[in-house]
């Protein structure tokens, strides 16, 4: 299997299980949204709605499949989906942790870009 192919696969699972979970613990007026575009390597996952009177809008993963790597922009689950990406086998030159700033990627044992 093409290696991109398979980073897409796996980012779609690891989403699927944290948006599975999410849903085990009910927020009446917030869903739970898992967005996939495999075909551009896109994955979101967020919640939105209502509480009360206050709009939520938040996104707890974007992680992308870009240049041959699994850039993850936005993180905000308990572990990190980075302990889930290298149990399954992708290596570390292969995750950019995208969050950081350009410069300070270098300091970090994952990719730069």
């Amino acid at each position: 299997m093409e290696k991109m192919t398979k980073y897409r696969q796996l980012l779609k699972q690891i989403l699927e299980s944290y948006s599975h979970a999410s849903v085990s613990v009910p927020n009446e007026g917030i869903e739970r949204l898992l967005i996939t575009d495999e075909e551009h390597g896109n994955f979101m996952l967020m919640r939105i709605g209502w509480q009360g009177q206050k709009r939520v809008e938040w996104t707890t993963v974007f992680a992308r499949v870009k240049d041959g790597k699994i850039w993850i922009e936005k993180d905000l689950t308990e572990d990190g989906i980075t302990s889930e990406l290298l149990e399954a086998g992708v290596p570390k030159h292969d995750i950019v942790l995208a969050f950081h700033e350009p410069e300070m990627r270098q300091y970090t044992e994952f990719a730069a870009a």
